[in-house]
């Protein structure tokens, strides 16, 4: 096998058995690098240490990833005026947190027929959030419920 000594250096091609040896004299492990290479490659270090900065790259690489929710918000086609800026304001507030929002209009019995006055609301949510937020899935019909999702710019 190809050995690479502490300090990067080639320290040539020999049997496992000599290897292991030299990795003692160093007081370190000898470490696998290359198992399908020919001769296959292994490096003298500190296998504790390398596992510990292994871990903390990885949880530093978590600690970078972006999440986000999807937060819902009811409303009704006759929901009243005051209640609907209430509403945008927390739409607001979710967006700042960078969640996506579900915007959903629920009908109930006869409402159904007012689905112009749902379509409508959620245009009025859609201009008053445009500086912060895009329409990710347009308005849509599911059933007795319609729905848009608004992500942030």
């Amino acid at each position: 096998m190809r050995v690479i000594d502490p300090d990067g250096n080639q320290a040539g091609i020999m049997p496992t058995y000599k290897a292991l040896a030299t990795a003692g004299d160093f007081g370190l492990d000898l470490v696998e690098i290359s198992p399908n290479a020919n001769p296959p490659v292994c490096k003298i270090m500190d296998y504790g240490r390398y596992k510990y900065e292994q871990t903390k790259k990885q949880q530093e690489a978590k600690k970078k990833q972006s999440t986000f929710q999807v937060k819902e918000i009811k409303i009704r086609p006759k929901t009243g005026e005051h209640d609907l800026d209430i509403k945008i304001g927390h739409i607001k507030k979710f967006i700042g947190k960078k969640d996506k929002v579900k915007v959903t209009v629920m009908f109930r019995g006869r409402e159904i027929s007012l689905s112009e006055l749902g379509r409508d609301l959620l245009e009025r949510i859609v201009e008053k959030t445009d500086d912060i937020a895009i329409v990710e899935q347009y308005p849509k019909f599911e059933g007795r419920t319609m729905m848009m999702i608004l992500s942030p710019k």
